[in-house]
């Protein structure tokens, strides 16, 4: 194959490894917060760690103090990156008791949610009832059988809220840079959540190995993917965009399952694909005035 045709296909494949890219990077980074550093400063303080470096990074790579911000724009970007924070929060102290895979999908509860109120229209009967039906696969309501602790399916439940309002909240910002909303976001979060792991982790969130592993942490569950996700956005509708990362569910189990040993029951990969397909049908159906993007500078 000669180069023209060879760059042609690239770039028409672009966004979608672009997105791959960034759903797998999301569940490596998180995968090893879990392993090496849930044992030693708890889902608090991994919390902390994370979005303290991210926002760190963040900051670094945008710079947002070279852009105005009125005060409307301010209250917006602090109920957005309180959002964020809580939903960081929520997340991590789900995947203390749960799967990581079972923990995204549950989360995934809130933008498809979001989405689904803002068209409202009789195809979207469809979705509910794809994602009711797999989130009653999973959910502990004795019916099902479900063995999944009921205290990390409420956090799980609780990030979903936290997801949702971080949408409703960052479309209100969303005139401003993605970078400039995005690392305020990020310090925002960080200043919600850093005090709670402070307060349960102390001093060892100073170990070098802690704060060796955040950096790194942060660096491929954060800095990757956002530029992943913002190179695959310009390139993409929304609603494309929110197909293509409808995947993240398996893509977390799958990684789950390599770097951490959790295997998933059928009943459970059913309940994944479910969700999964409630939130492809949700975003291909979308009406591109009321499109929702659901793209977080990835919390989870």
């Amino acid at each position: 194959m000669s180069a023209s045709p060879l760059r042609s296909l690239l770039h028409r494949f672009f966004p979608f490894l672009a997105v791959l890219g960034s759903v797998t990077a999301l569940g490596i980074g998180t995968s090893w917060a879990k392993h090496w550093l849930f044992p030693v400063v708890g889902a608090q303080g991994t919390t902390a760690v994370r979005v303290g470096f991210s926002a760190l990074l963040v900051l670094l790579l945008w710079r947002p103090w070279r852009w105005h911000l009125s005060r409307a724009d301010a209250r917006a970007v602090m109920l957005y990156g309180a959002a964020l924070g809580g939903m960081n929060l929520m997340f991590y102290m789900s995947l203390r008791t749960l799967p990581f895979g079972l923990a995204v999908a549950i989360e995934f509860a809130g933008p498809l949610a979001v989405a689904i109120w803002s068209s409202r229209r009789a195809v979207d009967f469809v979705w509910v009832a794809l994602a009711i039906a797999g989130l009653g696969m999973l959910l502990p309501l004795g019916l099902n059988g479900s063995t999944l602790d009921p205290v990390g399916v409420f956090y799980a439940l609780g990030a979903a809220v936290f997801w949702g309002l971080y949408i409703v909240f960052g479309k209100r910002a969303g005139h401003l840079h993605a970078g400039h909303s995005v690392s305020l976001g990020l310090l925002v979060a960080a200043l919600v959540v850093v005090p709670v792991g402070v307060v349960h982790a102390g001093a060892a969130l100073l170990s070098p190995a802690v704060l060796l592993i955040g950096v790194a942490v942060a660096a491929v569950s954060s800095a990757i993917p956002i530029s992943l996700e913002m190179m695959a956005l310009k390139r993409l509708p929304k609603e494309a965009f929110g197909i293509m990362i409808s995947m993240e569910p398996a893509v977390a189990a799958l990684v789950a399952m390599a770097l951490l040993g959790e295997h998933l029951s059928v009943v459970q990969w059913l309940a994944i694909g479910c969700i999964m397909a409630a939130s492809m049908g949700s975003a291909m159906t979308a009406a591109r005035p009321a499109a929702v993007d659901r793209a977080a500078p990835q919390a989870a």
